[in-house]
């Protein structure tokens, strides 16, 4: 599988206050800013980091983690493994996510912790309303989608 980067989600109260932050942590400015979000993508360590704004859940600031990968095959020889292991993943192929068109899948961890991995196609204008990612925090409803 080839992976472009891994990728970290965090809920925030302000995305435009907690901008300034990650910029100087990471030395660099978001690639991708929106109403309610924001997308570093970090080279050394390389990382897709994301904030989305709202309200601090189950998982605290955390939202979820995934592992980027370059194509759609590369997301389905993932959920091959995942299933071959017997674990529940679930689809979300062509969706639009993050202001991006994106092919997924989610699972979650013994814990519940979300966990996606996905092929990004063209960025686009709209957030998007998947199962996984919504205005308010992702993964939120993949509880029923991506039970262990």
């Amino acid at each position: 599988m080839a992976v472009l980067r891994p990728h970290l989600a965090l809920t925030v109260t302000d995305v435009e206050r907690s901008i300034p932050f990650y910029e100087a942590l990471f030395g660099t400015e978001p690639e991708k800013r929106k109403p309610g979000y924001a997308k570093f993508s970090v080279p050394e360590p390389a990382l897709n980091f994301t904030l989305t704004q709202g309200e601090r859940h189950e998982l605290g600031a955390f939202n979820h983690a995934g592992i980027q990968v370059e194509s759609t095959g590369d997301v389905l020889a993932a959920k091959a493994r995942l299933v071959a292991a017997g674990l529940a993943a679930f689809d979300e192929m062509d969706t639009t996510c993050c202001y991006a068109r994106q092919d997924k899948i989610w699972v979650r961890d013994p814990d519940g912790t979300p966990w996606e991995v996905f092929a990004t196609h063209e960025d686009v204008e709209e957030h998007g309303a998947s199962c996984g990612c919504d205005d308010t925090e992702c993964c939120s409803d993949v509880k029923e989608c991506c039970a262990a």
